[in-house]
């Protein structure tokens, strides 16, 4: 949408009036229209935990998870590293590392593009930026492609032919001004379609392309809390792309602090960077003109991630949840200056 200069400084403020107008009408629809029971919401079954810890369910003895290390100050990967550096403790126990390899296991990746609101994200520059990432994909990689305003629609199943891809990245349906950003239909369906992937947890990602990072959930679809869990169950990292423009930090700062609002009244909601943060992905944000780099330097950090598996020293198959930890060792630190280790924090154990 494109915003007339004699209106631009009203924006702000007739957007977040717009919005706050929105979550009244979504309280009381939610209150006319009560959501599903969750036997009927769910098409799985699911183990209700801390909704603001991440989880991942396993079915079997082994636990796998990837790693991504950074130096703190610079943000560059850090790549020449040993299973020996590692440390790996659940609920405070250290573990012993079975299994260790950087960026060989095959990826199974969702883009996730965002359709609807006053802006749309994906334009050209974004287009061009996700064809020029499938280059950086191993030929071993499956790539899948969805959609979401008001619903979320799937328009390429997983696949490792990169044309059914690019065909679908060149025919996007058309952005809709006047739907909304339903987050918590898009997250819940995206998590249900990752169970199908080829790949096992923590080789699953999520990268969502949008100019909003936050927004009230859809009163006719899952919950907020209960699509972050189905996200965190499904084992998958949560990555973002964000084109920035003037016009999407003015719509992106009133949807955040209107979802602050919204939250002082109970209201529910999504944050896509928390989502990413506790999955031990990342949120890169950039001019339109720039992101075949961001996209590539996203590309690149997901491919250099480092797979660790461990078999449990606790026995006991009783689906609890476990807090999980990856460190470096104190000499690494030592010699290798600050660096920062991102990881999924928690998995539930299984079940006999």
């Amino acid at each position: 949408m494109r915003i007339p200069d004699s209106t631009s400084r009203l924006f702000p403020l007739l957007l977040l009036i717009g919005v706050l107008a929105a979550l009244l009408f979504t309280t009381r629809s939610s209150w006319l229209n009560p959501r599903l029971s969750s036997t009927q919401a769910q098409t799985r079954e699911r183990t209700v935990q801390n909704q603001t810890l991440e989880v991942i369910k396993t079915d079997v003895d082994l636990v796998t998870v990837d790693a991504l290390v950074m130096q703190k100050n610079t943000s560059r990967v850090v790549g020449d590293l040993s299973r020996d550096d590692f440390v790996i403790s659940e609920d405070g126990v250290k573990q012993s590392i079975t299994h260790f390899s950087q960026g060989t296991l095959p990826l199974s990746v969702l883009l996730l593009i965002d359709r609807g609101g006053c802006l749309d994200p994906y334009n050209s520059n974004v287009r061009h930026a996700a064809l020029e990432a499938l280059v950086r994909l191993k030929p071993t990689d499956e790539v899948a492609v969805m959609t979401y305003h008001n619903n979320a629609e799937l328009l390429q199943e997983f696949t490792r032919d990169r044309w059914p891809v690019q065909f679908a990245l060149n025919h996007i349906p058309p952005h809709d001004e006047m739907a909304n950003h339903c987050l918590n239909k898009a997250f819940y369906e995206a998590a249900n379609y990752m169970e199908q992937a080829g790949n096992p947890s923590g080789r699953r990602v999520i990268i969502f392309i949008t100019g909003v990072t936050r927004n009230f959930d859809c009163a006719d679809g899952p919950g907020g809390k209960e699509a972050t869990h189905a996200i965190y169950e499904s084992g998958s990292v949560v990555c973002g792309i964000v084109p920035k423009t003037p016009e999407q930090q003015m719509e992106n700062g009133a949807m955040r602090w209107a979802t602050r609002i919204g939250g002082l009244m109970r209201a529910s909601t999504l944050n896509m960077k928390q989502i990413a943060a506790e999955t031990g992905g990342e949120v890169l944000e950039d001019k339109p003109e720039e992101l075949d780099r961001t996209f590539a330097t996203l590309i690149e950090h997901i491919r250099s991630r480092f797979s660790l598996a461990f078999v449990s020293t606790n026995k006991a198959r009783d689906g609890t949840l476990r807090k999980l930890k990856i460190e470096l060792n104190s000499a690494v630190q030592k010699t290798r200056g600050e660096l920062v280790v991102k990881s999924r924090r928690n998995y539930v154990a299984p079940r006999r």
